[in-house]
């Protein structure tokens, strides 16, 4: 690499400012995220500096963390009377691909986001489930956008099975702390592959810890060709949205 390429840092181009974060673990107390009201708090405070706009709280749905969705509802419900501030925020969850999202997937009982269009999914990092495939088109099938977090921080995965993914209609949600290396090695280059081929449809923090994710925001690791893949992904999602939506689950389902 040339010596005096000039890098970039997350939080030096202001990406997160007017943005939407899709992704993260600030509803307290019920996952491996933030586990009191007060860093919730502190959470959605940082999110105010730092100009987000809106907030999906996607709590974890799997064996290790089998959520209630009545009991998560009521969680979310407490926090947003607790706050008095701008962000406009949603509740939904991140659902492993396992034997719960099979119950919860007969019953109904999930927990979706954009008007119950979209449902983030995830799976192992080390081994896919066995009916992956099949179990994502009967998301589809039921009319739904099956979203998939962090696709580059599964071990598993290579660049055909990411091409079978997006033939299939699964989108794509960045990890922005992959770019940086927080993932390890091996995520940030998937991360970067994926970035510059405009194979991702949203973003989010997947904020565990804040003081993790601040210090992944300064990291100075993004080149130019980072920092404009990910200005035009910003740009899409800023302007894509959720439009038009029905018309393409038609056009893709029919």
């Amino acid at each position: 690499m040339w010596p005096f390429t000039r890098h970039y840092s997350l939080d030096e181009i202001g990406f997160l400012k007017g943005s939407v974060d899709y992704h993260c673990h600030i509803l307290p107390g019920v996952d491996d995220g933030v586990k009191s009201l007060e860093k919730s708090l502190a959470a959605l405070s940082f999110y105010e500096e730092a100009g987000v706009n809106e907030v999906w709280l996607t709590p974890h749905i799997m064996e290790d963390y089998p959520n209630q969705t009545h009991n998560l509802r009521q969680i979310f419900k407490n926090l947003c009377a607790l706050y008095n501030g701008p962000l406009v925020m949603h509740l939904a969850s991140e659902n492993m691909l396992d034997t719960v999202f099979e119950e919860r997937f007969d019953d109904d009982d999930l927990l979706t986001m954009a008007d119950g269009t979209h449902l983030l999914v995830e799976t192992s990092y080390f081994n896919p489930p066995m009916r992956l495939y099949e179990t994502l088109d009967e998301i589809r099938s039921r009319g739904l956008f099956p979203v998939l977090a962090h696709p580059e921080r599964y071990i598993y995965m290579t660049v055909k099975d990411y091409d079978r993914l997006k033939d299939m209609g699964v989108k794509f949600q960045l990890s922005i702390m992959s770019l940086t290396g927080a993932y390890g090695v091996d995520a940030a280059v998937k991360a970067r592959h994926l970035l510059w081929e405009n194979k991702y449809d949203l973003y989010g923090s997947d904020l565990h810890r804040l003081s993790s994710f601040r210090k992944a925001l300064t990291a100075k690791v993004l080149t130019g060709k980072d920092v404009n893949a990910l200005q035009k992904l910003k740009r899409k999602v800023q302007i894509e949205s959720f439009e038009n939506v029905q018309e393409s689950l038609a056009w893709n389902v029919g």
